[in-house]
Parts: structure tokens; sequence; C-alpha cells
């Protein structure tokens, strides 16, 4: 059975004259966990003595003296913004046509002059930002200097001076096992002070932003943290802390937290810009999974798979074709996406790398010059006749693509193949992920133009043979490994 996860993106939300509370989410499921209860008789014992290669030397009672320093550094983040209630919902509650939506997050302060770095959520289409300062809690009007939505972060400023700045870390040299401490302003409650270690490093694949290289720790963290610090030992922040892992949408011992290496070139980027500017490379890529290196030949699962290629982005000009398989960018090996995706952000447009690809087997380098990332970017039956495949892709249906298909469903004119206008839930080829809709553009590495291309293809296909498939779906052409019959 299958339980409902959230990953929570840690900012209060309370809309007046409706419901209390509004916590933004994603929903995902997961297999459900058992989880132990705590056991409120069991007897404390004191713990081992720590081994002496651990970095905690003398009569180590406190983190008090890392609280003093970090504390006055993390703010609560006040905002509000006019929203307008849906007419079923204002009839039904006989509620007025727009309300007040007030949130709660916390910030930290980057410079003495008043430079506030938090996470984007917290402030994005806010009318109205407020910061809260030092345990009196003194309020400033705040000013939105520029958010990221690509990894979640924003920056404020205040009119003071003399602020308490805090330092950052190096993220880099972060090890899993190091402790850490969490500080924001959970529900309100300013200053609040958790601590554990962290628990994980270079989380992706969460589907929270789309530049994941999230620090993962157990420190208690829960929704008003957005934006909070997680120091370490020596008061530095190592990340800003956003969301968390959980069943309930309350703390659970998994949250994440941006790491500031990542943190200060975006809070860099803004300062300077306003806005963060990205290299852009125009492939898009997917996991290299052991199936997929399997049907391309690969001795083992490592690289970008292109799946497509903008037309006339950086990545066509310089020769870079679906079906490449990046392993290195100017030297450095490429593992995944995530971390292709994370270099090539940090470059500025303009920049010459060097590329090197696997294309049928064989390696070759190319040069590009990075442009920029450009700003954010039914069942249907065909009236052609439509053909089923057999072998492999039993159960599959597939038909021409007419033109009014094709707008319907918004597929570009460049987008050659069939069209999948029946598929059986049961077949193997449903269980690997086709689906009604999709439009098969390539059978291992060969070009489908039309419905009767793909059932000659297929018919090719022996019995215990894998098939590399090639897709369009969703807006985006991708690589799909399906198992041997």
């Amino acid at each position: 059975m299958k339980r409902t996860i959230f990953i929570v993106l840690l900012a209060l939300g309370l809309l007046l004259g409706a419901l209390p509370i509004a916590i933004p989410k994603v929903q995902t499921t997961a297999p459900s966990a058992a989880l132990s209860p705590q056991n409120p008789e069991s007897p404390i014992t004191s713990p081992s003595p720590l081994p002496a290669s651990i970095p905690i030397t003398g009569n180590f009672s406190s983190f008090a003296p890392i609280v003093a320093k970090v504390s006055p550094g993390v703010v609560s983040v006040y905002t509000s913004k006019t929203v307008k209630t849906p007419r079923a919902i204002r009839d039904f509650f006989k509620l007025p046509g727009s309300q007040i939506m007030q949130g709660l997050g916390s910030g930290v302060i980057v410079s003495s002059d008043g430079l506030i770095l938090t996470n984007n959520h917290v402030t994005d289409g806010a009318d109205k930002i407020k910061v809260g300062v030092g345990m009196d809690g003194k309020e400033y009007l705040a000013k939105k200097v520029g958010g990221d939505p690509g990894t979640d972060l924003a920056v404020l400023k205040i009119e003071a001076s003399n602020l308490p700045a805090l330092e950052f870390a190096d993220s880099d040299k972060a090890r899993v096992g190091d402790m850490v401490l969490a500080v924001g302003n959970p529900f309100g409650l300013t200053e609040t002070v958790t601590m554990g270690i962290i628990s994980g490093m270079g989380r992706t694949g969460m589907g929270i932003v789309d530049y994941e290289n999230f620090i993962q720790t157990d420190a208690s963290i829960n929704p008003g943290n957005s934006g909070g610090a997680l120091v370490d030992m020596d008061g530095r922040v190592l990340g800003i802390n956003t969301a968390i892992y959980s069943k309930t949408g309350g703390n659970q011992g998994i949250g994440f937290a941006v790491p500031s290496n990542l943190a200060k070139e975006i809070l860099q980027n803004i300062r300077e810009k306003g806005r963060v500017i990205r290299g852009y490379l125009g492939a898009l890529v997917q996991p290299m999974t052991p199936e997929l290196a399997e049907a391309f030949r690969l001795k083992e699962p490592i690289g970008a798979l292109v799946g497509d290629v903008a037309p006339r982005a950086p990545a066509e000009r310089a020769g870079i074709k679906s079906g490449d398989v990046i392993v290195e960018v100017n030297g450095q090996p490429i593992a995944d996406p995530r971390q292709m995706r994370l270099m090539i952000g940090a470059l500025a447009p303009g920049t010459k790398i060097q590329i090197k690809v696997l294309r049928e087997g064989k390696e070759r380098t190319v040069g590009v010059e990075l442009g920029e990332l450009p700003e954010k970017e039914t069942t249907i039956s065909a009236n052609e006749p439509a053909e089923e495949i057999s072998n492999i892709l039993d159960g599959v249906t597939v038909a021409d693509l007419p033109e009014e298909i094709r707008k319907a469903l918004q597929i570009p004119s460049n987008v050659k193949g069939a069209i999948i206008t029946e598929i059986d839930p049961e077949s193997p080829s449903y269980r690997a992920g086709l689906r009604q809709g999709a439009v098969i553009q390539e059978i291992d590495h060969n070009a489908v133009d039309n419905a009767e291309k793909a059932v000659t293809l297929s018919n090719k296909i022996k019995k215990n043979e894998k098939v590399l498939l090639r897709i369009w779906t969703d807006g985006k052409s991708w690589y799909l490994a399906l198992p041997a019959q």
C-alpha cells in the first residue's frame, strides 16, 4: 500500500477570514514505512565517550556560545498579499471577493547594511514584506531585490546599518555526520534552535526546484523555518533551510537546505544584476539508467543522455545530437544530469567550454559557446487507421500524426513519428512508462516517420531482445528502454 508523502516548503500562510493554515506542498508517493514510537519510560543513559578523532575538545557541554553568535543574524520575514476567492468557495462559505493572505518565514542577514537571504517561496507574489530583527522583533519594511525560483532563494533589503551579518561556511567541505544547528522561526517562535547532523549531501530528484543540490539534515525544522540558517559548529552558515520530507506536513527528521556555496553565487548575481543569469546549452538531458546504458552498449550508467536539442541552441550549433551521452565538461567527469545542470548554470553566457560525448560507442569532443538561459520558457483518437504493434511492443496501437492532432497536443512541427492511440495497461510497455498520446520518434536508433514504419521496425525485434525508444511527450523528447519480453 502507498501513503501520501509531502515535500513541504517551510513557509507558514494565514488566510484572514478563511482557513487557518495554508502550507504550500508538492505531493509524491512512497511505500509506507514502519515508524518506531519513542518509549517515554526508557531510561536516559550517558553517551559513550567520543573517539579522540572527533574535533570536540575540552569540557563541551553546551551549544550556547554558537547560538549566541548566530541567533541575532536570523530574522523573521512577514508577508502579505491579496488573493481572489474562487466564486464557488466564496458563495458556499459567504466569503468576500478577495482576502489578505499573510505568510511567515525566516531569513539570514548577510551584510551589515541590510541584505537578507531567504527562500523565494516565502516572498513570491507578496504585496508587502516586513522583517523582524532581534528578540524584540523590531520591524523594518523590506524591498525584494530579486528572486530565483530555480534554487528557491531570494534577496531582501532593509534600511538599517550595523546589523549582525553571518559568515558563510564552505559547504563543499561539509561531511555526512557533521553536527549542525538549525535556527529559524517555526510557527512564529523566534530564534528557535534545534540540533542534528548532516544526513546526506547532494540530494536531488525531490521535484522542489530546477537546480537541486540539497544538504539533508535531521535537525528539527518545521513550517516557518523557510529561509533560516543551517550552521556548523563554528557558527557559520552552511545552508538555507528550504523544505522537509514528511508524511504529515510536520517535521519527521528529513530536512533540506540549499548549500552555502550555491547560495553565495545566487546572492552575488542578484546583488549585482537583480536576477540570476545562467549559462545555457540547450540540450535536454535525462539520467542514464542501467537499462539505458545496456541499450546504448555502455559499460556503466554514467553521464547525461541527450534526449533532445533545442533548435538554434548552442548545443545544436556545436553538433550535439539526441542520443549523445555527455560524459565530461571542461575535463570534469559528469556523473548525472544534476551535476551537468549545476555546472552549466554556474557559468556565464558567452563562456567557451569543451564537452566530451559518447556517440555510437566512440568519444568525441566539441567546443561550445554558452548562451543565456531564457526566461521561463486528453485522450485523442486519430482519424487515420491505427495499426497494432506486435512483439515486445504488444498492446501498443499507433497511427500517423494528422495535423489536427498535432495542433491539439501542441506537438512541434519538427517532431516526426507515430502517435500511440491505445496501450494495454497490462503490457510491458505501459509498465515501462509508455503512455497514450506519446509520439514514437525512434526504435533502436532508427527514425520512425509514420505508423507503418513503426510496425515494420517493431517486427524486426527478436523475442528476447530489449528495445530502445525515443519518444516525445509532455513537451520534450527522451529515451525509454523496454525490457525483453
